[in-house]
């Protein structure tokens, strides 16, 4: 077992087989693979790659912004060239896939166009949809702010993208450290609505 779980590749392997093994059990239970089931799969999608989005959103502010300024300088070509990167790299697409499949669950079940007008193509009748609106508007600039802001200052804050001086790695950084806090920001709000709807008025 040791080996298995000091290989991560594998490790992950093994998890996606036994999730599987679950969504085909709540297939059979189901009886039917038909519109609900694969709500079902979405929303494990979703709340999946939303795990991994605003866990690495915490990482970089409970941990990484905080811990920086004291790490030795010596010590920081080990974050910003190993650790960030590819800290990075899931963070934004997991960014990407939590929207694009909450896009989709929000459609297939029925309410996209009404959340995100926030109820106003229905006269603003359903608080539901107005509540699960404004989770959805805040994930959407969460993500939009991964991909217009955070990933691209970045870049230039870790000298992936080449050719600035000291001082535009340093206002990138700035930049994106405010980009991020903003996300943080917004995080506990969108989590409150993504959350509180399904019980109160899904």
């Amino acid at each position: 077992m040791a080996a298995l779980l000091s290989n991560f590749r594998n490790t992950m392997i093994l998890s996606a087989v036994l999730a599987l093994v679950m969504i085909l059990a709540y297939g059979l239970h189901h009886g039917a693979a038909d519109i609900l089931f694969w709500q079902a799969v979405l929303r494990w999608l979703h709340v999946g790659f939303g795990i991994l989005w605003i866990g690495l959103l915490y990482y970089f502010n409970f941990v990484q912004i905080r811990v920086m300024p004291s790490i030795p300088a010596e010590l920081k070509p080990a974050v910003s060239k190993y650790i960030a990167p590819e800290a990075l790299f899931w963070f934004r697409w997991a960014a990407l896939l939590t929207w694009v499949v909450g896009v989709l669950l929000a459609g297939s079940r029925g309410y996209l166009l009404e959340a995100f007008t926030l109820g106003a193509t229905e006269g603003f009748a359903d608080k539901g949809h107005i509540m699960i609106g404004i989770g959805m508007w805040l994930a959407t600039i969460m993500f939009f702010n991964v991909w217009a802001f955070i990933w691209p200052a970045q870049k230039i804050a870790l000298g992936i993208k080449e050719g600035f001086d000291a001082d535009a790695k340093a206002a990138a950084a700035k930049k994106a450290m405010l980009f991020s806090r903003t996300n943080t920001l917004l995080s506990l709000p969108m989590l409150t609505a993504m959350a509180m709807n399904q019980t109160l008025f899904s």
